[in-house]
């Protein structure tokens, strides 16, 4: 054959893996508001920058007529590119070529670049659109799963691996996204579970739909597995893009400084009014976080997930941090379960890509009762204690308000080895709130008095003035510095300056048992 002949065959068999399903297929998948794996990746990477690998890989199944059945990409789209100049692999199902379904040659596939990522060092994306596993390839299909599953585990805290569900994602392929780090979903067109609605319904009787059971509002409100939510394909991209612009390459190297255009001895008296002279009045907490990152500019994440605590990223004078603050405005900041669960996965994170950790405190404690406690809030607190506690990065800690019992501990203080501890003057740090304190210490006075209520109110405030305040905790060495609310973003950048060099060697061990 000519080369003529033979670039025009190249040609076609190009042409048509770029068709992925074929036009009609294509147009139902706009149809239902949903892009194409192929634009989904223009949008993502870097204009021109995306070089596809093992494109023209074929399936050798034979049963079930797939022996005849051409599947372009065999359903998936896999390479590289950049995202504002950074290198990065990726994954994008194809919907439209047999539903985006698993066999063992896209698992092959997406194996082959999350190995290539971790040889190189650079994060890996997945977006996924997939029917699941290939029925008609049988345990192959499985196969492939835990051979993705395995590769998610041995990268998880050497490289970031970010997740898109931009369809359906059900059965086991839901497990390759909670191994990674972050999981963004879409409004109305993704969902995830592990049975579907039929099989609820057969076993349980429960008539339940799609977006009842594992829709993106479930997943970001309800189950904690959705970091962010974009209102169509492109919004969630675009998220994606700024999560990427926060995060290092790899463990090794230092999250992306920028020169800032924030005067780093900017001061903040807005603070004098975001935060209540009563202790019992709510507050956003991101209110005080924007005040002081660069810019205003905070990104957050599971913002309607256990809103009783916020954590995401910023920077400070140019550097990026991680922000972790309990968040008066909803159940008076409390850590229950799913706050501890949230808070402690994202400080592990950071910890392990060397991101710094700022955390505001403002709690009142652990949440009581019959149902945190039978669900294990011991357990689950137990995680932010060990999370903290085992972060090398480092740790700058700000007690705006209440600081009481063990969710004072628990919130990156000085005795979890947190570097630099700050207060404001409205800190309150005790064992609990002065009326309970009272109540426990002078219950015999109390029982007494010929006015119980005006004996509490009488001794909780001479408790207050004695110890809920933060100038205890100064004296024994637990706060740094007590801080004007205004001077406290120059503050924080001066001993992030400090500390960013900061080398902390934990104990050798195969790894530490974190309390599951």
């Amino acid at each position: 054959m000519a080369i003529e002949g033979m670039l025009k065959e190249l040609k076609e068999k190009k042409d048509k893996l770029k068709m992925g399903g074929g036009k009609k297929k294509l147009e139902t998948q706009h149809a239902k508001g949903k892009l194409s794996a192929r634009e989904r990746l223009d949008i993502l990477l870097d204009k021109g920058s995306f070089t596809e690998i093992n494109g023209l890989i074929k399936h050798r199944a034979v049963d079930f007529g797939l022996d005849k059945t051409d599947i372009p990409g065999d359903g998936v789209i896999t390479g590289y590119g950049t995202i504002e100049g950074r290198l990065v692999y990726v994954f994008s199902q194809d919907f439209t070529v047999m539903g985006g379904s698993l066999g063992e040659a896209h698992a092959f596939k997406i194996s082959y670049v999350m190995d290539q990522a971790r040889k190189i060092g650079v994060p890996v994306i997945g977006i996924n659109d997939s029917g699941g596993a290939r029925i008609q390839e049988g345990v192959d299909s499985l196969k492939g799963y835990g051979e993705i599953f395995y590769r998610n585990t041995i990268a998880s805290g050497v490289i970031p691996q970010i997740t898109a569900i931009m369809g359906p994602c059900a059965g086991g392929a839901v497990y390759s996204p909670a191994l990674g780090d972050f999981v963004f979903m879409t409004e109305n067109t993704s969902y995830m579970f592990i049975t579907g609605p039929q099989v609820v319904k057969t076993v349980l009787h429960q008539d339940v739909t799609f977006e009842e059971l594992g829709g993106a509002h479930v997943h970001e409100t309800k189950s904690g597995m959705a970091h962010r939510v974009g209102k169509n394909d492109e919004d969630t991209l675009n998220l994606m893009r700024t999560l990427f612009s926060f995060l290092p390459s790899n463990n090794m190297e230092d999250p992306p400084a920028i020169e800032t255009t924030d005067d780093p001895l900017r001061e903040t008296p807005e603070l004098y009014s975001i935060i209540p002279e009563d202790s019992n009045k709510g507050y956003h907490a991101s209110d005080v976080v924007k005040a002081i990152l660069d810019n205003n500019d905070f990104f957050e994440l599971h913002p309607n997930f256990a809103p009783n605590i916020i954590i995401g990223f910023g920077r400070l004078d140019g550097k990026v941090v991680g922000i972790v603050a309990n968040n008066p405005s909803h159940i008076a900041g409390v850590l229950d379960i799913n706050s501890s669960d949230k808070a402690s996965r994202f400080v592990r994170f950071c910890d392990a890509f060397n991101i710094p950790i700022v955390t505001f405190v403002d709690t009142p404690g652990y949440m009581p009762g019959l149902d945190q406690e039978h669900g294990g809030i011991i357990r689950h607190g137990a995680k932010l204690l060990y999370a903290y506690s085992e972060a090398t990065v480092p740790l700058l800690t700000v007690i705006v308000r209440k600081a009481y019992g063990g969710a004072y501990i628990a919130m990156a203080s000085k005795h979890l080895r947190s570097d630099v501890v700050y207060a404001l003057p409205t800190a309150e740090i005790a064992v609990m709130g002065p009326k309970g304190a009272c109540e426990i210490v002078f219950r015999k006075e109390i029982a007494e008095a010929s006015n119980p209520e005006k004996k509490t109110e009488e001794l909780s405030e001479d408790y207050k003035n004695k110890f809920a305040n933060p100038y205890m905790a100064a004296a024994r060495g637990y706060v740094d510095d007590i801080i004007d609310p205004k001077n406290l973003r120059t503050a924080l950048i001066n001993s992030l300056r400090v500390y960013y060099s900061k080398k902390e060697v934990l104990p050798k061990k195969k790894h530490g048992m974190i309390p599951f």
